[in-house]
């Protein structure tokens, strides 16, 4: 019996020990990612591609942060578009966009969001501080082109970073395109898609380094919530198959929103490049809503 009770308590002991190393593991890798994600995502982009004919510039903010990007003028009483990429790209992802704009005659400044490219900035946060480049950008739109609309066209943390940037006066147009609603659930839809169920129950982890890493509670990340005091009209595109952020959350966001308002759900598409899954469908869908609002 004692012999029994003894390899027991060592198959005990060893059992114990793999679990505790397990979750040490796991809480080096949370740790890991929390660093990862919040790390800048700074790089040289330099001149424009020659086509757009762009003005490259570096904008102040008068708090000694400066906003980088590339502007392109339009004609005339088109209005102006503002282009924001996702987390940890930069404005070459929002090329494409501009191109479709410029012949449009929209003027365009594309930017590269705060701790981003040759933005300045000490860390992401996930479109919180990011807002604060957003109403720099849109500053400087109204210096450069008095009188013009001004339209925005934010994909993913740009869409977040515009809602989160209160701006005022508001855009006068607005793209949200696969916007988070709320940071939880922004955290559990990605863990969940690459680690199953067992993902939501580590989001925890890497949503409690949030403070720690960036100064900022999740209660300061809910868009879905912010939406409601944009005062502009919105579009609110997402992918019917993303799982990053679900065709139900966008809606959800979508039902937040002020009129005048108008959902695209861009049939198969998941969390990629709405324009790349379909130039032509968003050419015809979110161009014509721009310009029912922006050309005068």
């Amino acid at each position: 019996m004692r012999v029994g009770t003894g390899r027991v308590m060592r198959r005990v002991t060893r059992i114990a020990a793999g679990l505790a190393t397990s979750a040490m593991l796991v809480a080096l890798a949370s740790l890991g990612a929390g660093e990862a994600l919040s790390t800048p995502a700074a790089r040289t982009i330099g001149a424009a591609p020659a086509d757009l004919q762009a003005e490259t510039v570096s904008i102040p903010d008068g708090r000694g942060a400066t906003v980088a990007g590339w502007f392109i003028p339009g004609r005339p009483g088109r209005g102006a578009v503002l282009l924001l990429h996702g987390v940890r790209a930069d404005r070459r992802a929002m090329i494409e966009r501009a191109r479709l704009l410029s012949r449009d005659g929209h003027a365009v400044l594309l930017i590269d969001l705060p701790a981003h490219g040759e933005s300045s900035g000490e860390r992401i946060t996930f479109g919180l501080r990011e807002g604060a480049g957003v109403r720099t950008a849109l500053a400087e739109l109204r210096r450069r082109l008095p009188g013009e609309a001004i339209g925005v066209i934010g994909v993913s943390l740009g869409a977040a970073s515009l809602v989160l940037a209160h701006a005022e006066p508001a855009p006068d147009a607005v793209v949200l395109e696969s916007m988070y609603p709320t940071i939880e659930e922004a955290v559990v839809d990605r863990l969940t898609r690459r680690l199953g169920p067992v993902g939501s129950a580590l989001a925890p982890l890497l949503l409690w380094q949030l403070p720690l890493r960036t100064g900022i509670s999740p209660d300061q990340l809910r868009p879905v919530d912010a939406i409601a005091s944009l005062k502009a009209p919105v579009l609110v595109a997402s992918g019917t198959r993303d799982q990053h952020t679900t065709l139900a959350e966008s809606r959800r966001i979508f039902d937040a929103a002020r009129e005048p308002k108008q959902f695209w759900a861009v049939d198969g598409a998941a969390h990629v490049d709405l324009f790349n899954a379909g130039p032509e469908a968003y050419r015809k869908i979110v161009i014509a809503f721009l310009d029912r609002y922006l050309v005068r």
